[in-house]
């Protein structure tokens, strides 16, 4: 089955690049409208010169008709040494004089078959009578004969009109046609493979770059595409999808290395601590009550860590529909469980048009986090954290602010808050693993908007965010 497979590879037709494709299509097209084209301009052509051809003779026949019914005419008259013979011998015609029994008097040049209906007409006693002939060969020319009566029995008058050298010419102009058409299809051909690799360049750029990626797996790839095109416009998305991609993947192994990092500390605790209930037993129970208490608390810590790490995580690729919230209604809930949970008086105040587009799980997450990080440093409780949503700052965007009246923020950590796993001096006695905060800005960063921190006047900090509208489809 292995073999045969490998055969029907080999077999199967490698198919076409878009170059090719799009010369080919490009030469087709210009093909059929060329030969189009050319068939009904022909056509009409021909067929107006053979309707020319065929009203100059129809004129001279009827002028010849004309002429001898207003006039008593004899053969001689229209004999070639005739005067006046000229009337009825216009270009490429020729006349040829019949006596009354159908004797060619005056031979045409060249001269013209007679046949019985052409004597029976020079015989009739009306003058006038026609009798017409269609494709009559005479040599190796075609002609269109028409005998005319002069009356009285006084004999008939033949006119004819070669028509041969007017398919000659049609001929010609055929065969002049199609190389024209030939022409332009190997032009267009030319023209179109020119283009193709014209256009396509770009597009073989950018198939070279995703070829590299995806062997290579670097992301930080530059992709050299220039251009305000459809072609352009997928060049610079592609360039800046590969950016993004290359700073999730960043994320990633920061986030990786962070949590593995700061893992290591309560997993080494814990690990002494359970070498030591080893040795329980010889430990006094003063000991034995701080060993289980330890265990405990680091267990809760350790747990409250990935919690966050998890939180942080399903922050970056949060897959919840955004909707349209209000942020009033999202701090009133955050405040309600956070009373229960913390016993703490929280004040909410809202100003303005509070609704926006956005996730409310993940804006929830983000003010519980707040309000958490407030009565966390502001221990005393001596005022109630304040919950402040005011919209819109600016067309389209919500700030939401906590403020509190604890010790404050130190100006040289303002700076750092919101980083991962960042933790005052004064705070790393507290509990906590330092996410908080930054699972904020990246909820904030989600929807448009940014984080930011501050000292309160009369002490305390207020540490929020803003949000932009119509921008929570990211994240």
């Amino acid at each position: 089955m292995g073999r045969l497979g490998l055969l029907l590879s080999h077999r199967r037709p490698r198919l076409l690049s878009l170059r090719t494709t799009f010369a080919v299509s490009f030469a087709a097209v210009t093909a059929a409208v060329t030969v189009l084209v050319g068939v009904l301009s022909y056509s009409a052509a021909a067929r107006l010169v053979r309707v020319d051809q065929e009203s100059v003779f129809d004129q001279v026949v009827q002028d010849l008709r004309g002429e001898v019914r207003q006039h008593v005419m004899v053969p001689g008259d229209f004999s070639s040494s005739a005067p006046g013979h000229d009337l009825v011998r216009p270009a490429r015609t020729d006349v040829q004089v019949l006596a009354s029994d159908g004797a060619v008097v005056d031979p045409g040049r060249p001269g013209l078959p007679v046949t019985v209906a052409d004597r029976e007409v020079a015989a009739v006693a009306v003058a006038g009578q026609v009798v017409a002939h269609e494709d009559v060969g005479v040599g190796s020319d075609v002609y269109r004969v028409a005998t005319v009566s002069l009356g009285g029995g006084r004999g008939a008058v033949q006119v004819a009109q070669e028509f041969s050298d007017t398919e000659d010419l049609l001929r010609a102009l055929q065969r002049r046609t199609l190389i024209l058409m030939a022409a332009v299809v190997v032009a267009a051909g030319l023209f179109g493979w020119w283009l193709a690799r014209r256009i396509t360049r770009r597009l073989v750029i950018l198939t070279s770059a995703a070829e590299d990626v995806a062997r290579t797996r670097r992301l930080g790839i530059q992709v050299p595409v220039t251009g305000y095109d459809e072609v352009g416009r997928l060049g610079r998305a592609f360039d800046r999808m590969l950016g993004r991609l290359a700073q999730s993947e960043e994320d990633q192994r920061r986030l990786v290395q962070d949590a593995g990092h700061e893992l290591r500390t309560p997993l080494t605790s814990l690990r002494t601590n359970i070498s030591l209930l080893r040795r329980i037993d010889e430990l006094p129970p003063g000991t034995r009550e701080e060993l289980v208490a330890d265990l405990g608390q680091e267990a809760r810590e350790l747990t409250d860590l990935v919690n966050e790490l998890v939180d942080l995580a399903a922050g970056q690729s949060d897959s919840e529909p955004p909707q349209r919230v209000d942020l009033a209604d999202i701090a009133e809930d955050v405040a309600g469980h956070a009373r229960r949970r913390i016993g703490r008086e929280i004040v909410v105040r809202a100003s303005g048009d509070t609704t926006t587009d956005g996730r409310p799980g993940m804006l929830t997450r983000a003010l519980s986090n707040l309000v958490e990080n407030a009565a966390k440093f502001d221990r005393a409780g001596a005022a109630p954290i304040e919950i402040d949503i005011a919209g819109p700052t600016r067309p389209g965007t919500v700030r939401v602010e906590v403020l509190d009246r604890g010790p404050g923020v130190a100006d040289t950590d303002l700076i750092r808050v919101f980083d991962r796993f960042y933790r005052a001096a004064d705070a790393r006695s507290l509990p906590g693993s330092g996410l908080g905060l930054s699972i904020v800005r990246e909820v904030a960063l989600a929807h448009g908007g940014a984080p930011f921190a501050f000292r309160r006047a009369g002490g305390g900090s207020v540490i929020g965010f803003t949000v932009g509208g119509g921008a929570a489809g990211g994240g």
